[in-house]
């Protein structure tokens, strides 16, 4: 799934069935005729519409079946316990710290993690992700990586801010907590409408 400029998204889930649709060179409507699983049922599970975790164990086997893979394959996606964004953001902080600049940008990007996050509806880790590699790119005057330049588009419908900000704002009643805290943002995150400061400083 690739996104039109300027375009803004909503945290979401879905199962991403349409990976394994291009791996194989299957249309929906072919898999539809192939397993017997109507194509509605097809179309909502890969546009998010329906969670594959939900069908039946008929419809489960009979996908697996057309797909040639095991129904533990088909659902392993959805299955992946999502972690809290607090939490993600300090692991690839501590990845950066523990890998080092450019070797992390060089798994990152061999991982395609980015595009992957990005197509599983994970917007927030996507965007987050990005932005760590662009922005540590360009602290060491590296160019940027062309494949995702359809999500340096992208950004979140609503602004993210850090917990502890979050905390403090609602715990004094001030805005301004939130204001100051995106005038330091790095505007690498800001651009997908994360606010960001500090990403070297971690324990």
């Amino acid at each position: 799934m690739h996104t039109a400029s300027g375009q803004t998204f909503s945290e979401g889930n879905k199962m991403y069935l349409n990976d394994l649709l291009e791996q194989k060179n299957i249309t929906k409507y072919r898999l539809s005729k192939t397993s017997g699983v109507p194509y509605t049922t097809i179309s909502e599970i890969t546009t998010g519409k329906s969670n594959i975790k939900n069908c039946t164990g008929d419809t489960l086997y009979k996908l697996a079946k057309a797909l040639d893979v095991t129904i533990e394959e088909l659902l392993a996606e959805s299955m992946i316990k999502r972690p809290s964004f607090e939490n993600f953001k300090s692991a690839v902080c501590h990845k950066v710290k523990r890998l080092g600049d450019l070797r992390f940008i060089i798994e990152t990007l061999k991982s395609n993690e980015i595009r992957k996050y990005f197509d599983m509806q994970w917007f927030l880790e996507s965007f987050y992700t990005l932005a760590m590699v662009d922005y540590i790119s360009s602290e060491n005057n590296l160019p940027l990586s062309e494949e995702y330049d359809d999500i340096r588009q992208a950004r979140l419908h609503e602004t993210v801010y850090p917990a502890g900000i979050l905390v403090m704002s609602s715990f004094s009643g001030d805005e301004r907590y939130k204001h100051e805290c995106v005038s330091e943002a790095i505007p690498e995150f800001m651009r997908h409408n994360i606010v960001e400061s500090e990403i070297r400083n971690v324990y």
